[in-house]
């Protein structure tokens, strides 16, 4: 392989990696921070997601997981609001 051969592919391998974490990025511009109470127990989490929504039901989805054991108990969980939310701009 040629030099510039070289040069080509590092430079077309650092504009796919730099297009993947753009991408990436871009998409997150909120951060919300969850409390879940459930049966007793109460976890924090905290999420990225393009808005506050999103963001909020993936914070309130990562607290309920090490609380919850089987689907029943997890869509119990998901469906209970939050005891405190706090989100930020990102």
């Amino acid at each position: 392989m040629t030099s510039r051969a070289r040069l080509v592919t590092v430079l077309v391998i650092v504009g796919f990696i730099a297009f993947l974490l753009y991408a990436t990025i871009e998409v997150q511009r909120v951060e919300c921070t969850v409390t879940v109470d459930f049966q007793g127990k109460r976890r924090t989490a905290t999420a990225s997601g393009a808005t506050e929504e999103s963001a909020t039901e993936q914070a309130q989805t990562a607290a309920c997981g090490p609380l919850v054991q089987g689907m029943d108990e997890t869509i119990a969980c998901s469906r209970r609001p939050p005891t405190a939310r706090q989100c930020r701009p990102l």
